[in-house]
């Protein structure tokens, strides 16, 4: 054998038993994955109540609040079909959270809010459930105006909380 031809077998060799040494020293895990992946959160509730300078969503939680996007959308669809949401409203919010499921394991709604409803405060118009699928639960929210926002979550119970600004309307 010529010597770069002998250098390469020798190479090839050391890299497959390393790589099947590593792969026999390498300890196996004896937990199940479920034991360590904390579980879905369960959205149960919707509601909402106005104040005097600002209108709120209210999301309810079981387990932990998720991470939770909310976008300024040209209006709203519900997920999965595309079929446009009837509220009336001249601005729109998308709440997305994610990961999280609005039924259980057996496919049972657990969520006890409205699906679509209208809504007379200052701002906020009107809310609906627009889709629960694949791990993103979805909410859109019809406003008049631009709505200015913030946004928090609350502890024992589990909630995130939309807040939506407007001018004083208690004097």
């Amino acid at each position: 054998m010529n010597h770069p031809h002998r250098r390469r077998v020798v190479a090839l060799a050391t890299g497959a038993l390393l790589t099947a040494g590593t792969a026999l020293a390498a300890p196996a895990s004896t937990a199940p994955a479920t034991a360590t992946a904390p579980r879905t959160p369960l959205v149960v509730n919707a509601r909402w109540g106005g104040h005097c300078t600002y209108d709120r969503i209210v999301i309810d939680l079981r387990g932990h609040v998720p991470q939770v996007a909310v976008t300024r959308v040209p209006k709203l669809v519900q997920d999965g079909s595309g079929k446009p949401v009837p509220l009336a409203g001249t601005h729109f919010l998308q709440i997305r959270l994610h990961p999280a499921e609005a039924h259980n394991r057996a496919g049972q709604s657990v969520y006890h809010g409205p699906k679509l409803v209208t809504i007379h405060l200052p701002r906020l118009k009107g809310l609906a459930l627009t889709g629960d699928f694949e791990g993103y639960v979805t909410f859109g929210a019809a406003f008049r105006g631009k709505p200015a926002f913030r946004t928090f979550t609350l502890h024992a119970p589990e909630r995130f909380v939309l807040d939506v600004a407007h001018r004083n309307t208690c004097g």
